[in-house]
């Protein structure tokens, strides 16, 4: 095969691999009262803009950790964030004594269970996890 022909594979290859990105959704427990919000709700949330759910309850966010795809994959489409982005605006929050980030989890797996147990805590897991524990508030 040709360096043009392998190079014409190899791109091809890294574009499949890029469009493989899973769904995120964010989610609450299944007991939970809340049954959709908006996108900027969530992020209000998320970013700390707000710290209650519509109907007035405590809302606490449960993060993943960074470099985490589900993290990314988030933020990129519901914030507009990047990473960088993201640090820097919880950096800022920080630094004037505003917040705190939300706590973060290493994986979708913990984030469903913190969720699953906790009726006031929301967070975001690839769409496949979605069991009868959480339900869906907003998907991509």
């Amino acid at each position: 095969m040709s360096s043009i022909g392998l190079t014409l594979v190899g791109l091809a290859l890294s574009l499949g691999a890029s469009g493989t990105a899973a769904e995120v959704v964010a989610v609450v427990s299944a007991k939970s009262p809340a049954v959709m919000l908006s996108k900027n709700q969530v992020v209000d949330i998320f970013l700390g803009k707000a710290s209650r759910f519509p109907d007035g309850r405590l809302a606490v966010p449960i993060d993943q950790d960074e470099g985490s795809a589900a993290r990314d994959e988030f933020y990129a489409t519901f914030a507009g964030k990047s990473p960088a982005q993201l640090k820097a605006h919880w950096s800022k929050i920080i630094f004037t004594g505003r917040g705190q980030p939300p706590i973060a989890v290493p994986n979708s797996i913990d984030v469903k269970k913190h969720v699953a147990a906790n009726p006031n805590s929301m967070g975001y897991i690839e769409k496949d996890l979605v069991d009868s524990s959480v339900k869906v508030l907003l998907t991509q």
